[in-house]
């Protein structure tokens, strides 16, 4: 009877182990309670007030457009003024050169003068019976040659008896008594005077009416 006894407290002792052991195990497998569900990151950004839709990011958006349509506008304005700076440039140094240009030419044309007075000279010189010859044919054609290349390279004489005296263009050298033109009126021409395009070259040598 005693040992009777025995076996079944011991089976009661091992349904109780088996029970707890069982009872152990769902309790592990549970997981545990959340606090909370899990804050997602653009709930997270809402809570900081900084989610891309905010007033705040909005206005962060539009300060860097602004900056960089600033930085845009500088660059713009700089490239304008030395685009401008350069074209002064240009227009300057074609100006010299085109400067530099005449006073070469016009250097060249005071050294050629002389040579044309000595030709009119010479051919002023011819007498009646030589005019008709082969030398002063020559001399004529050669004359005229000189007078027409410098035309085209823009000297032209400046025109002086029976025009007004103009100091811009004549030197006055005397005066003369004329019944044919009034007074301040150039009589006579006592060396020709020649223009390089607009630019007075050599005044004409004058005598002006009193």
């Amino acid at each position: 009877m005693a040992e009777q006894e025995k076996e079944i407290v011991s089976e009661e002792m091992e349904e109780d182990t088996v029970d707890t052991a069982e009872d152990t195990k769902e309790k592990t497998d549970e997981k545990p309670e959340a606090s909370g569900e899990e804050k997602k990151p653009e709930e997270e950004i809402e809570e900081n007030g900084q989610e891309k839709d905010s007033p705040k990011a909005e206005k962060k958006i539009f300060k860097k457009k602004d900056k960089a349509k600033e930085k845009i506008e500088e660059l713009e304005d700089r490239v304008k003024r030395q685009m401008a700076e350069f074209d002064n440039f240009r227009k300057r140094s074609e100006k010299e050169k085109s400067a530099m240009f005449e006073t070469g030419a016009k250097s060249v044309i005071e050294k050629i003068l002389p040579v044309v007075d000595n030709f009119e000279r010479g051919l002023q010189s011819v007498g009646e019976e030589e005019k008709g010859s082969a030398f002063a044919d020559g001399m004529q054609m050669i004359y005229k040659q000189l007078m027409t290349e410098l035309e085209n390279l823009g000297v032209t004489p400046i025109e002086a008896v029976g025009t007004e005296f103009d100091p811009d263009l004549h030197n006055a050298v005397m005066q003369v008594a004329s019944e044919e033109y009034e007074s301040g009126i150039v009589a006579q021409e006592l060396q020709k005077g020649y223009k390089y395009r607009e630019t007075v070259v050599r005044h004409s040598m004058v005598a002006v009416v009193e």
